[in-house]
């Protein structure tokens, strides 16, 4: 007898120690969650909820053991009730209970779910008892088909919305090459001031190709020409095309005759 009395001693401090470290995770966690919110990341989300299983696994495991007492067997049973406010019994609920009396006892004793909690749990066990066993596995593959779906489109918005940001974030010109092309437009910076050779105005002596178009000017000759009829001649045969005062030419060899219009055919 004193060797289970003594089992059961070490088994709830055991469970003492998990219950604290589970209750000091649990307090971290949600001290974040009010006070940390604006720079709390999910990385540190799913650690918190990863610190929290293993604890509750450790408990289990705890629980489960061979050497741990069967504790529903155990009757835990109230010796004094008091509507005073107990001081003990703040210290060990850190405030959370400050009297011991009826009110609270049927709550913090409780090792069954209130009435209404265990009829609904009777009346799902109750409505799972009549499901066949190809009913649920149908049930199963449409909840598995839905949620499945339900991924791809979560998946394909994802997707989507890393491709617009990227498409917005993606630079699609050259500032410098903007700044140059409106500097050049407006203000004309960076423009040459040379024209290229054969246009209107006039040629800069610093240009190449002006010396040459002065040197030709210079050996062209200009020739009156005669508007009187009068002056022309009858006939002209033998007229040669070439000039011999142009230099730079090559005399044609072609000759063209030249019939007087004043013999008319048909005179007689």
């Amino acid at each position: 007898m004193q060797r289970e009395e003594k089992q059961l001693e070490l088994t709830l401090e055991a469970l003492i120690s998990q219950v604290a470290d589970l209750k000091n995770s649990l307090v971290s966690f949600i001290y974040k969650l009010e006070n940390e919110y604006d720079r709390l990341t999910w990385p540190s989300v799913l650690d918190s909820f990863a610190l929290l299983s293993g604890q509750l696994n450790t408990l289990n495991k705890v629980l489960k053991h061979e050497k741990t007492p069967l504790l529903r067997n155990q009757v835990i049973i109230p010796l004094v009730l008091s509507p005073d406010r107990d001081e003990e019994i703040m210290r060990q609920t850190e405030g959370r209970v400050p009297v011991f009396s009826h009110e609270v006892v049927p709550d913090h004793l409780r090792t069954k779910p209130d009435p209404e909690v265990e009829e609904q749990e009777k009346q799902l066990i109750t409505d799972a008892a009549r499901i066949s066993p190809d009913g649920a596995q149908k049930q199963i593959q449409s909840l598995n088909k839905m949620c499945s779906n339900l991924l791809e489109k979560i998946s394909k918005e994802e997707r989507e919305s890393e491709s617009g940001g990227l498409r917005q974030n993606k630079q699609t010109f050259n500032p410098t090459d903007t700044n140059a092309l409106v500097a050049a437009v407006a203000f004309g910076k960076g423009l040459s001031n040379r024209r290229p050779p054969g246009s209107g105005g006039s040629v800069q002596s610093g240009q190449p190709g002006a010396g040459a178009i002065i040197a030709g000017a210079s050996g062209m000759q200009q020739v009156p020409m005669s508007s009187a009829p009068a002056q022309q001649q009858p006939m002209l045969a033998g007229v040669q095309m070439a000039q011999a005062g142009q230099p730079g030419k090559m005399p044609s060899g072609i000759k063209t005759n030249i019939k007087s219009a004043s013999m008319h055919p048909y005179q007689r």
